[in-house]
């Protein structure tokens, strides 16, 4: 997969009151501070373009690049003949919560089906021994998933644990339960902290397939590396997301 650096849009305090600038970025951030607060609700059709143009004296390509640009940004989609309406907001997981993906959104009402696609026992495999603190020589485990969000794929998820955890999950019903519900309430581990990492990839021809998109395709991948309650490291993923039908998000306090 190719790599590449992705600055993940933040929406600005000053966009509660806009600033002085572009007549269509006025309107637009307007009209997005009133999406996001819930003045306009999910699938609620917006104001016609006639009436956009009346309300703030501009003219039709100023409010249709305004609509445009908060269509690209997912706020809003385009019904033929009949307008803009408001989208339905992304399923999302919280980051700041060390959850299995089911765990989090079934508190959310979703369906979650997780679809096994490999599980093999890799000998040699120096790094992963290493960052998994396992003695040198031990097999590890690698477990491939692609995980689905109301029956549509969000996320190809390939996970690396010691054999001795691998051999026991491999006899689990991986497709229904969550592999750190099933460590923690089977299997009595505990567990305590994960570190993450966060950057942008294009989709592989693997990926692409799996998770249904284009090849090329910029998807997020998570690097998750989970440890136990006493620190040692249990579980080594690396999580494939789309971008289009789910989200991540995090409360940072200063």
């Amino acid at each position: 997969m190719t790599s590449y650096i992705m600055t993940i849009p933040v929406v600005p305090n000053n966009a509660i009151h806009p600033v002085p600038g572009p007549l269509y970025a006025r309107i637009r951030d307007e009209l997005r501070v009133q999406i996001v607060s819930g003045n306009y609700q999910p699938h609620q059709k917006l104001p016609s373009e006639s009436e956009l143009i009346s309300r703030y004296e501009v003219s039709r390509i100023t409010v249709r690049q305004a609509l445009g640009e908060l269509e690209k940004e997912g706020l809003l989609f385009k019904v033929a003949g009949k307008g803009m309406f408001v989208s339905k907001p992304k399923p999302f997981q919280d980051l700041a919560r060390l959850q299995g993906f089911a765990e989090a959104m079934s508190q959310h009402g979703y369906e979650v089906y997780n679809r096994l696609v490999g599980l093999n026992f890799l000998p040699v495999a120096a790094e992963l021994t290493q960052r998994l603190g396992l003695a040198k020589g031990l097999p590890v485990t690698e477990l491939r998933r692609v995980r689905h969000l109301n029956r549509e794929p969000v996320s190809f998820d390939i996970s690396y644990l010691g054999s001795h955890l691998g051999e026991r999950l491999a006899k689990e019903d991986l497709a229904s339960r969550d592999m750190f519900l099933i460590l923690e309430n089977q299997y009595g581990i505990p567990l305590g902290f994960a570190d993450l990492a966060i950057d942008a990839v294009l989709a592989d021809a693997e990926t692409a397939e799996l998770l249904q998109i284009a090849k090329d395709t910029p998807i997020l991948r998570v690097e998750r590396l989970t440890h136990g309650r006493d620190g040692a490291p249990l579980v080594l993923e690396y999580l494939y997301c789309r971008t289009d039908n789910f989200q991540f998000r995090l409360r940072i306090n200063r």
